[in-house]
């Protein structure tokens, strides 16, 4: 019989950690984990994250992806928003983001990732995503965004995305919104929408 596990109530977000498991061993964990909703997993050189994101943690989540969608409605970009589904290099690394995005059509590794972070280092999961060849990667943390833009010799740190679709996106103004969003959503969109009237 298999334990659905239920996603958590509290306001923090829970983390467990395995080493030294295998490949074969995180996908059986994957797959005895199927249909637990709120239950993240990732893999990368032996360390398998089981990760239930806490209330804040997808309170900053939803506010970061409607302020993105409305940008894209604004400027009329085609993007396929692929959410949290599982990137994965087989038997080198899987990866669950809090949302991620395609822009023109849909492929097995998104143009763009984007994490929440709360409680684990971006310079692990910065690691796993060079290892998918996640293009470009932004981190929401302490208040600000963090960008990277992987290159030849692995990710470099930009103010600015590079994904020409996102050329006009201010992240200044974007950080501006997320705040606001914390408390009140509405408010955070409408001013967002606002402010890209006047773009």
């Amino acid at each position: 019989m298999i334990q659905v596990l239920q996603q958590p109530r509290s306001s923090e977000d829970k983390v467990t950690v395995y080493y030294d498991r295998t490949w074969e061993q995180f996908k059986h964990i994957q797959k005895g984990l199927e249909g637990s909703p709120g239950v993240r997993l990732s893999f990368y050189e032996g360390v398998v994250e089981l990760f239930m994101p806490g209330q804040s943690h997808e309170i900053f989540k939803k506010i970061i992806a409607s302020l993105l969608e409305v940008f894209f409605l604004h400027w009329s970009i085609k993007v396929v928003p692929t959410g949290a589904v599982t990137q994965e290099q087989e038997g080198i690394a899987s990866a669950q983001a809090d949302e991620s995005y395609c822009f023109g059509n849909a492929k097995p590794i998104p143009d763009l990732s984007i994490e929440v972070i709360f409680t684990s280092g971006s310079a692990t999961k910065l690691k796993r995503y060079q290892a998918l060849g996640v293009p470009e990667v932004w981190f929401w943390e302490d208040g600000l965004f963090t960008l990277y833009r992987l290159g030849d010799n692995g990710y470099t740190r930009i103010y600015k995305s590079q994904i020409s679709e996102l050329a006009a996106l201010d992240f200044d103004l974007l950080t501006q919104c997320v705040l606001v969003g914390e408390t009140d959503w509405l408010e955070a969109v409408l001013m967002f929408k606002a402010a890209l009237s006047q773009s």
